[in-house]
């Protein structure tokens, strides 16, 4: 699917997503991933499962300089446990679940209003 919105040129956005991938800015990424306004950052789960995940994981995206946390689990939902997103509630950022169409619209949405938004990409290694 391919997605088309708007906004300030400079704002790195989703273009496209598909079970294996995201496109920001036509550029293809098949690896776990964080964007913000600041760009593309490799995230440390690349390659992991939701399993593998950590609370070392989250303290990475804690220390970014964001109001809310979109986190796209794959093609399905799953929630990571409170113990290990507890960096977040402390950095006071909020978290949103969702899988990756969700999150890929959602964050172009708040990130064309300005807001200070970053976007998790964990991919399913089914």
């Amino acid at each position: 699917m391919k997605l088309h919105l708007d906004t300030n040129a400079n704002q790195p956005l989703f273009t496209g997503y598909g079970i294996d991938h995201v496109l920001i800015a036509g550029q293809r990424f098949d690896a776990g991933l964080l964007l913000t306004a600041r760009g593309v950052e490799v995230a440390p789960w690349a390659g992991l499962d939701f399993s593998a995940l950590t609370a070392a994981h989250f303290e990475w995206v804690a220390r970014r300089e964001l109001d809310i946390l979109l986190f796209g689990t794959g093609n399905r939902l799953r929630f990571p446990p409170p113990a290990l997103t507890r960096a977040l509630v402390e950095a006071r950022i909020g978290l949103e679940v969702m899988d990756i169409g969700a999150l890929c619209r959602t964050y172009n949405i708040l990130a064309a209003e300005g807001r200070r938004v970053g976007a998790a990409v964990l991919f399913d290694r089914a």
